[in-house]
């Protein structure tokens, strides 16, 4: 390694990430903080005060995001920001969020501790309720909406009242709307969630672009008979239909090379009884890519096969468009500067997509974006399992304080 390159205090952070761990610590090692609740409160509060210990300045937005601040040396330049969450999903892992978040923090703290000159300001950002629709930094992008802040979190708690526990005025969202070029750049430090890394042997993943994604709700209509005395040839049975639905989507997201997926991840049998032939079943449909042409071309290959499935024994398919993200490239420069990090650091870096929603895909609204990935043990996330090893801790905070200092 080159001995030139500042490094960040690696205790000190895999220590934090242990004390934050117990905030919603489970029995099997993961935790559950899901937005708004008490433990994402305390959560809140604690990483605010490592902030302060950080020499960084902490504040409340009106959609309840914390975001910390430390000048630069140019009154006029726009802000470097860095983050990620600390909210999580019910029994989730230690790391998801919260890894990306220290990290910012201990970057933010070592520049203070070295005497690092940024021209830029600093800011470290903990996003509110990424896990339930990357809330805080829609807010911020100025994508969330009034009708939004009656949805109910997993929590129990709307999203208007959630961001009132968190300290924000939800009837003032515009207050915490950003503009298009007021920073300028966002960098998220994140596990990966997958396998790709741990694979290919390397142990930073330079992040392309986060994929769009398509969601579809899909109807399929037969006629509900009795089990008994319905003969095979005679049935119109929607769950049989449903079935080749399920394995057209997979024919179809296979045919070609890429990233790309495609999943049935819901499925409604009606009326759902053991001697009731299937007349109805809902399920959904979703499609992941990095290109939006290419989600468009696979749907329409579906959609195209849909009346040839339903007609095999007289059922209909109806699909629904229900929800819709585009895809968010990151920015080249941001890009090359992870990787240049990575490299002074001597570690091995690898350009990929990220197959996951992340606040990074709304900070695109505003700047300049990127993420950068560490290895998943087994690609395991969302679960107690969660691992990534301190080594690769301590490099992705390394490598994002390298892109911090070259971006700036």
């Amino acid at each position: 390694m080159t001995s030139a390159a500042p490094r960040v205090n690696g205790a000190r952070l895999l220590a934090r990430l242990t004390e934050l761990a117990r905030i919603g610590g489970t029995a099997e090692g993961g935790v559950s903080r899901p937005a708004y609740g008490a433990a994402d409160v305390e959560a809140r509060e604690t990483v605010r005060a490592w902030m302060r210990e950080a020499g960084l300045s902490p504040v409340i937005d009106a959609a309840g995001n914390t975001i910390a601040r430390r000048t630069g040396d140019d009154g006029n330049a726009a802000s470097i920001m860095i983050g990620s969450h600390t909210d999580s999903v019910p029994d989730g892992g230690r790391f998801d969020g919260a890894l990306g978040l220290l990290a910012a923090i201990e970057v933010a703290q070592t520049v203070a501790e070295r005497g690092i000159a940024l021209r830029h300001p600093l800011e470290v950002v903990n996003f509110q309720n990424e896990e339930g629709g990357i809330i805080g930094s829609r807010a911020m992008a100025g994508r969330l909406t009034s009708a939004d802040l009656d949805l109910v979190a997993v929590s129990g708690f709307t999203i208007r009242d959630g961001i009132r526990a968190l300290g924000g005025e939800p009837d003032c969202l515009t207050k915490a709307r950003r503009a298009a070029g007021s920073i300028a750049a966002y960098i998220e430090l994140h596990i990966e969630q997958g396998t790709v890394l741990e694979e290919l042997g390397a142990q930073i993943g330079v992040v392309e672009g986060i994929v769009g994604i398509r969601y579809w709700e899909v109807t399929v209509d037969g006629e509900a008979r009795h089990a008994g005395t319905t003969p095979m040839t005679s049935r119109h049975d929607a769950l049989l239909t449903a079935s080749r639905f399920v394995e057209l989507v997979h024919d179809v997201v296979t045919s070609e090379p890429g990233a790309q997926v495609g999943t049935v991840g819901r499925l409604s049998v009606h009326p759902g009884a053991p001697n009731v032939v299937p007349g109805r079943v809902m399920l959904t449909l979703e499609l992941r890519d990095i290109e939006e042409a290419k989600i468009e071309r696979l749907y329409q290959r579906i959609a195209g096969e849909q009346f040839r499935l339903a007609e095999r024994n007289g059922t209909s398919i109806t699909l629904r468009p229900t929800h819709s993200v585009v895809p968010a490239p990151t920015d080249a420069r941001l890009r090359a500067a992870i990787a240049s990090a990575a490299t002074a650091l001597d570690l091995r870096s690898h350009p990929m997509p990220s197959g996951a929603g992340h606040d990074a895909q709304n900070m695109t609204v505003l700047g300049p974006s990127a993420m950068l990935f560490v290895p998943s043990v087994a690609g395991v996330s969302h679960s107690p399992y969660e691992l990534t090893v301190d080594e690769d801790v301590v490099n992705g905070a390394n490598v994002l304080l390298g892109a911090v200092t070259r971006v700036d």
